[in-house]
């Protein structure tokens, strides 16, 4: 697991993200807008949260609105990663009203996103106090990876692999077809890759054999709790463990506490809820 800053994405992580996003919306044109508002016409709009939050994806919105005005001009209330309370106004943005209302579907679409993703992890990661590493996975929407894991490190989250050249995850159908665990470890270990071995496990038994091989980390696969606690005890000193597979915000508190290394939630980029995000706009 790499432990990336949190910082401001580069933009060419996400400016071709947003374009292909305003043309699969915009298609041949905004024939409401082109219409009913007229192109000289400026107007003021305002992203607000109507429900408590984290932001994140602030600058990947606020890019949508660029790239159909390149004079926008933006007032930032609440950066990325920070808290949001109801009906808190998160950036004001003032320029032609026509792509104002043009882009604001994709805005929006890209924010509530991340922002919930964004707070999602950050429950995780409060309920687990520090006890215990609160990682992403893979298991993100298509091409929109990078923005994805940003959100998982915007609520306070670690991302594990950003992708398959990225780490060393050894699980149950490499070990098929290897014909069994030691003999995937083995081979990783004569291939000398110059990162850890990570294995997965799902019995005490299986625990046992990748030690026996000298895995490196050892993810623990939809245990049980008191299953979790002898694994965790077999490995201590010897490798390090990562909890995977039914984590709930109930159980949360009771993984903290088992003395595993990490413990992986995929919820964070698969399942998050949107955040309710509105945004309002008035001539000037």
């Amino acid at each position: 697991m790499k432990s990336v800053p949190f910082e401001p994405l580069d933009p060419a992580r996400y400016r071709e993200v947003v374009r292909r996003a305003l043309a699969e919306d915009l298609g041949w044109g905004d024939v409401t807008t082109e219409t009913v508002i007229g192109r000289e016409e400026q107007g003021r709009g305002t992203i607000i949260a109507r429900e408590p939050c984290v932001v994140a994806g602030l600058d990947v919105a606020c890019e949508a609105f660029r790239q159909l005005d390149p004079g926008v001009t933006l007032t930032v209330n609440r950066n990325d990663g920070e808290r949001c309370e109801v009906d808190e106004v998160i950036v004001a943005v003032r320029g032609s009203a026509a792509a104002l209302l043009t882009a604001e579907r994709t805005a929006l679409n890209f924010m509530q996103r991340l922002s919930g993703t964004a707070t999602l992890t950050r429950k995780f990661v409060d309920l687990a106090a520090g006890r215990i590493t609160v990682l992403d996975t893979r298991k993100t929407t298509p091409l929109l990876r990078a923005l994805e894991k940003y959100a998982v490190r915007a609520g306070g989250g670690t991302n594990h692999r950003f992708g398959l050249d990225d780490g060393i995850l050894i699980k149950d159908n490499h070990i098929q077809l290897a014909g069994s665990l030691g003999a995937a470890v083995e081979r990783m270990r004569r291939a000398n890759r110059e990162m850890p071995t990570e294995v997965e496990v799902e019995t005490l038994a299986q625990v046992d054999e990748a030690l026996a091989a000298g895995a490196d980390i050892l993810l623990l696969d939809n245990m049980d709790t008191p299953t979790i606690l002898a694994a965790v005890e077999k490995c201590r000193g010897r490798a390090k463990t990562e909890i995977s597979g039914g984590v709930s915000l109930a159980r949360m508190p009771e993984l903290a506490m088992t003395g595993a290394d990490y413990v992986s939630i995929g919820a964070l980029t698969h399942s998050a809820p949107a955040v309710d995000l509105s945004f309002d706009i008035a001539s000037i």
